[in-house]
């Protein structure tokens, strides 16, 4: 049992289209406890938009996390298009 699965904690990956062309391109890695609440993130920038690229970004940034599940595709309330993936440490 890994300590993400002993704690009940999960670890997402979230990558996002720039529709408001703020200029920041980012994947964001969050952790949740068991109820869902954001306990943690970090960021890192990437060169362009979407799910493609923040795996090649990420492969770079933290070669040991890997995507365990399809991107999940959304669009939030002000119209930014924005992907979750399930991720996890190869090391755990």
């Amino acid at each position: 049992m890994t300590q993400a699965e002993d704690t009940g904690q999960r670890m997402t990956l979230t990558c996002y289209n720039d529709t408001h062309g703020f200029g920041w391109r980012h994947v964001d890695l969050f952790v949740h406890d068991a109820e869902g609440r954001e306990l943690n993130w970090v960021h890192w920038q990437v060169p362009r938009d979407g799910p493609e690229e923040a795996d090649l970004v990420t492969a770079r940034v933290e070669p040991t996390l890997r995507r365990i599940s399809e991107w999940r595709h959304s669009v939030g309330p002000s119209g930014v298009h924005y992907w979750v993936a399930d991720v996890e440490w190869e090391d755990e």
